[in-house]
C-alpha cells in the first residue's frame, strides 16, 4: 500500500493536467495538494485533469496542446489516450527561423578526460578492433572468428578493450544503385571510422555481394593504411584496403577462412595495443543522447537533467547530438527558432519534410511512433512524447544538422536526423562519430552498444531500485524531491568524464550487453 502523501507534477502554469508522481499511482478519493479530489484511480505518471475540460477543449501539458477532449472530462478525472484526439502536425511553412538569440554562456574550461587520440583529430573513449562486414552472409564466419580472437589473441594485447564484429543485414538482395541506398552505405562506411576504432580498418567480404569492399570504402576517399605499415605492403597510404574475402580460391575449408581473419586481426591488434590514453579536453567528447522505453516522467526528470548536462558539454566545447525525427516533429517550431542560422533552420525543415514523405509512402504517420509501453507509462500520444523528448537537447543554439549516415563535421549542439527506433538511432549516431552515449528510459530497456559506452538514466526511482544493476543514474530523485535537475545534470557530466576515461564502466559494459547494428535502409529490397 502506498503511504506516500499524494504528489503531482505540473510542467507549466498554463497546463490543465498534471501527472501523478506516486509509486503505484493514486486511488479515487485521493486529495492532491490544493484540494483536488481524484474521481478515478490514476496510475503513476498518468495525467489528471486539474479543471473541467469541455468536449473539444484543448488539453495542455508543457503549455502545448497535446490533444482535444473527445467528451467532457471533469476535474479530477484520469486523462488518457482514449479520451483525446491528437492535433494535426505543425505545417513546415511559416515557422520561426533563428529567432531565439540566447545570451552566450560562459565557457566551461578546465575539464578533461583520458582518451585515445586518432590521426584524423578525433578521440576515442575506448580502444576497440572493429571488423567491418560488407554483407550479412559473412556474419556467422566472422562471429566464430571473433570468439577465437577474444579467447586466443586478445589476452596478448592488454591495452585493447575489445573486438567487435560490425554485423548488419545489408549488402546484397538490395537495390544498390537506388538513390536512398546512399544512406545505409555511408552509414556503414562512417561507423567503420568511428573514433573508438583507432583508424584500424579491417573488412570481411564474401566476394559476390553487391556492396563490394571498394564501393563501401572507395580507394583514395579515406586513409586505409597507416603510414607506419606502407613499407610492409608496398603501396601508397591510401590505396590498400585490408580485406579477407571468403570466396578467395586460397581458402580451402571453413578453418582456412577463420585463420585468415585471425592473421589479419593480429596485425591490427598489435597497432592498437601500442596506443595509450592521453589527457584531452572535454571538447573531444561526441555525445549522442537518446530516449527509449519512455514514460511521462522522461520529460520531467531524466531528459531535463540530460538537457542541463548537454548545455554543460556545449559550454565545454564538446559535440552533443539529439535525434529521433518523429519525436521532435511536433516541436519543429521550437527547433527552427533555436537554429543558429537560417541555413540550419532550413536543414531541419528539409529533414522533417523528407521523413514526412517517407512515412506517407508507408501509409502511416507520426502517430505510429508511440508504443504500448509508452502509453502504459502515461504518454497519450506522440505530441506529448515529443515535448518530453526535445528537452534533452538543453537550451543551446542548434549549430548544425547531420543527415542520416553522415559524419558530424562541427561542434556544439547538433540535430542528427534518425528514425526513433533505439537501434537505428544508435547506429546512425555511431556513424556520426559518437564516442559516448546517454540513454534515458522510464519503462526500462537493457539497451547497449558494443562500439561505445552507454550510460543509462532511469526516469523513476522505482525503476532504478528494481534495475539497480542496469541503470547508471537515478534521475527519479528529482521527482522524489531528493535532487534538483542541476544536481543530476552535474552528476551525469562528471560520470561521463569518468566513463570516457575508462575509470568507470557502465552496467551495459560490465554485463557485455549490446544490441546489433540496424542500418536505416529506405531504398527497395530486391
Amino acid at each position: 500500500m502506498n503511504t506516500q502523501a499524494p504528489l503531482s507534477i505540473t510542467m507549466h502554469p498554463a497546463d490543465n493536467v498534471a501527472i501523478v508522481a506516486n509509486d503505484g499511482g493514486l486511488p479515487a478519493g485521493a486529495v492532491l495538494p490544493g484540494g483536488l479530489v481524484l474521481l478515478d484511480r490514476v496510475p503513476q505518471a498518468h495525467k489528471v485533469a486539474l479543471v473541467g475540460i469541455p468536449e473539444g477543449g484543448a488539453v495542455r501539458r508543457y503549455n502545448v496542446v497535446i490533444g482535444y477532449a473527445l467528451r467532457p472530462i471533469p476535474a479530477g478525472s484520469w486523462v488518457h489516450e482514449r479520451l483525446l484526439r491528437m492535433p494535426d502536425a505543425r505545417a513546415l511553412d511559416g515557422l520561426p527561423i533563428a529567432t531565439i538569440r540566447p545570451a552566450p554562456q560562459e565557457p566551461l574550461a578546465g575539464y578533461t578526460f583520458e582518451g585515445y587520440r586518432n590521426a584524423d583529430g578525433s578521440v576515442g573513449t575506448r580502444n576497440i578492433l572493429a571488423i567491418t562486414q560488407t554483407v550479412q552472409c559473412v556474419a556467422g564466419v566472422t562471429a566464430f572468428a571473433v570468439q577465437r580472437i577474444k579467447a586466443e589473441l586478445l589476452p596478448r594485447y592488454p591495452h585493447v578493450d575489445d573486438v567487435v564484429a560490425l554485423e548488419h543485414g545489408y549488402g546484397c538482395g538490395v537495390a544498390i544503385d537506388a538513390p536512398d541506398a546512399a544512406v545505409p552505405i555511408r552509414t556503414l562506411r562512417n561507423i567503420s571510422l568511428n573514433p573508438n576504432f583507432g583508424g584500424e580498418l579491417m573488412v570481411v567480404s564474401l566476394g559476390c555481394e553487391k556492396l563490394q569492399p571498394e564501393r563501401l570504402l572507395p580507394p583514395g576517399s579515406i586513409p586505409l593504411v597507416d603510414e607506419r605499415n606502407v613499407a610492409d605492403v608496398g603501396a601508397s597510404a591510401d590505396s590498400v584496403l585490408d580485406v579477407v574475402c571468403l570466396q578467395d580460391e586460397a581458402h580451402v575449408g571453413f578453418m582456412s577462412m577463420v585463420e585468415s581473419i585471425l592473421r589479419q586481426a593480429e596485425a591490427h591488434l598489435a597497432r592498437l595495443n601500442a596506443r595509450r590514453r592521453e589527457t584531452v579536453p572535454a571538447s573531444a567528447l561526441v555525445v549522442g543522447v537518446q530516449c527509449g522505453g519512455s514514460d511521462a516522467f522522461s520529460g520531467v526528470t531524466a531528459n531535463p537533467a540530460v538537457g542541463f548536462c548537454a548545455d554543460l558539454l556545449v559550454r565545454a566545447g564538446a559535440t552533443v547530438m539529439f535525434s529521433e525525427v518523429t519525436e521532435v516533429r511536433d516541436g519543429i517550431d521550437q527547433l527552427t527558432a533555436r537554429a543558429a542560422t537560417p541555413e540550419v533552420a532550413q536543414a531541419l525543415i528539409d529533414q522533417m519534410a523528407w521523413y514526412d514523405a517517407y512515412l506517407a509512402r508507408g501509409r502511416v504517420d507520426r502517430s505510429a511512433n508511440t508504443t504500448p509501453g509508452n502509453k502504459k507509462g502515461g504518454l497519450s500520444n506522440i505530441v506529448e512524447k515529443a515535448m518530453g523528448s526535445i528537452v534533452k537537447s538543453g537550451s543551446a543554439p542548434i549549430s548544425g544538422v547531420v543527415a542520416p549516415g553522415e559524419r558530424a563535421a562541427r561542434k556544439g549542439l547538433l540535430y542528427a536526423a534518425t528514425p526513433a527506433s533505439d537501434f537505428i538511432c544508435g547506429t546512425l549516431q555511431l556513424a556520426a562519430g559518437m564516442n559516448l552515449h546517454v540513454f534515458t528510459t522510464g519503462r526500462g530497456t537493457p539497451y547497449g552498444l558494443a562500439a561505445c559506452p552507454v550510460i543509462k538514466v532511469a526516469t523513476r526511482s522505482d525503476l532504478a531500485r528494481r534495475w539497480h544493476d542496469l541503470m547508471d543514474v537515478n534521475a527519479g530523485r528529482i521527482a522524489d524531491g531528493e535532487a534538483s535537475i542541476e544536481d543530476v545534470g552535474w552528476e551525469l557530466f562528471h560520470l561521463m568524464l569518468d566513463v570516457a576515461s575508462g575509470r568507470r564502466k557502465t552496467w551495459a559494459e560490465q554485463w557485455k550487453l549490446h544490441n546489433q547494428l540496424v542500418l536505416f535502409n529506405p531504398a527497395p529490397v530486391t
